[in-house]
């Protein structure tokens, strides 16, 4: 078994008091409220990484045996407080701060465009985490001693914590956890790997929402909602490479003969496909990651 550091520390808090085993606790709560009775102990949270946004949100992520990654979803995962500070960032290696920073942006996309709960709060907080992060990562990225760049992005990582805390993500985690869960990626780096081709995807039949996104960060965007939509997608991309990061599902060893397996287990992740803009099938999710080999 496999947890993430705020993960670990929210379901510590939780098990110390919990009723059940963590296996009965899998989820979402706020459809079965008997799911995590008992409490929880105090808890508060200090992130060292600007990606998860995990202190303003209501989720633990398990990677469960070898291959299966499952969520605690409740709110009695909320924390009672989170303290912000840029400078236990400062040591991270340019790698961990691209693939978390992009995690981060992943987040607020996915808020911004999120098919169930979409709403003008998390709306507006996607925005800002975007805008945020989109002039941080490169800063931190230059140098990773820069506190205010830091700064902006611990602060836009908690907002796009805070977005999709209330309009859940979709499609990129749904297909990057099977990468993470069965071939140890890194989760930023999963999320970057299928950005590019979900967004593709996404943007055949919803290209407003990504035009929208390019109003926000891409200088200059203009055109009508598609191609505004694929100035966005080129916008991120290329952030992915001048952060030194190669999204090449070959390049963390994933062969052709590989993608059946991860298109079964993104299908499996109906948590989250149920928020995506665009109906997910094996044949869309084989020629996602086929796009990304």
């Amino acid at each position: 078994m496999a947890i993430a550091v705020e993960a670990v520390v929210k379901l510590v808090a939780l098990l110390a008091r919990a009723e059940q085993p963590l296996s009965e606790m899998y989820g979402v709560g706020n459809v079965d409220r008997n799911r995590v009775p008992g409490g929880r102990l105090p808890l508060f949270q200090v992130p060292t990484t600007a990606g998860t946004g995990s202190e303003v949100t209501p989720i633990a992520i398990v990677t469960v045996g070898a291959e299966i990654k499952l969520g605690v979803v409740d709110p009695i995962l909320y924390a009672d407080g989170a303290v912000l500070d840029p400078s236990l960032t400062t040591g991270l290696p340019p790698h961990v701060t691209a693939h978390t920073g992009i995690d981060a942006m992943v987040h607020a996309i996915e808020a911004y465009t999120s098919k169930i709960r979409k709403n003008p709060v998390s709306d507006n907080l996607a925005r800002q985490a975007l805008t945020l992060l989109a002039s941080g990562l490169p800063r931190a990225m230059k140098d990773g001693k820069d506190m205010e760049a830091r700064g902006d992005m611990l602060l836009g990582a908690m907002l796009a914590g805070q977005a999709f805390a209330n309009a859940p993500v979709a499609a990129v985690h749904a297909l990057a956890y099977p990468i993470g869960a069965l071939f140890h990626v890194p989760h930023g780096l999963s999320n970057t790997q299928v950005l590019g081709p979900v967004l593709r995807f996404n943007a055949e039949t919803a290209p407003a929402l990504y035009g929208e996104l390019a109003d926000l960060l891409v200088k200059d965007s203009q055109g009508s909602d598609a191609q505004r939509a694929g100035q966005f997608i080129d916008y991120m991309e290329q952030l992915t490479a001048d952060c030194d990061v190669d999204p090449r599902l070959r390049a963390v060893g994933i062969s052709h003969n590989d993608l059946p397996k991860l298109a079964e287990g993104a299908l499996q992740q109906t948590r989250l496909l149920q928020n995506n803009l665009r109906e997910m099938t094996y044949e869309a999710a084989l020629n996602i990651y086929t796009e990304a080999l």
